[in-house]
């Protein structure tokens, strides 16, 4: 028969089973952070690159992105040059199939210029 309530379980062995072991020098510990002098462990660690190779002559070697639902320019430059500023960028590449930075359309593959300096 089992304790209805909790605060009855025990953890001390059943009778005649011996005597109970000692935990009283038991310590938890957990490291959230590395300790001092230690690195954290990286190697499994691996990255994903959703663009690709620019198809087509005279990209200068950039990337193309395929616009996703919800994507706008900024959230592209910000994944992708790492500041949603550089939205200009992909505009001004892109002026052949964009007349309004504002209307992108999922599906469309957008170039992505290398930034200079």
């Amino acid at each position: 028969m089992s304790p209805q309530n909790p605060k009855d379980l025990s953890l001390q062995p059943s009778s005649g089973l011996g005597s109970s072991p000692d935990f009283s020098n038991v310590q938890g510990h957990a490291d959230t952070v590395p300790a001092a002098g230690r690195s954290p462990e990286f190697a499994n660690v691996q990255g994903h690159a959703d663009t690709v190779p620019a198809t087509g002559g005279g990209s200068g070697g950039g990337a193309s992105y395929t616009v996703q639902k919800g994507d706008t320019l900024s959230h592209i430059a910000q994944h992708h040059y790492g500041k949603a500023s550089h939205w200009h960028a992909i505009f001004e590449a892109n002026r052949d199939q964009l007349d309004d930075p504002d209307r992108i359309r999922p599906g469309q593959v957008l170039k992505l210029p290398p930034l200079d300096g």
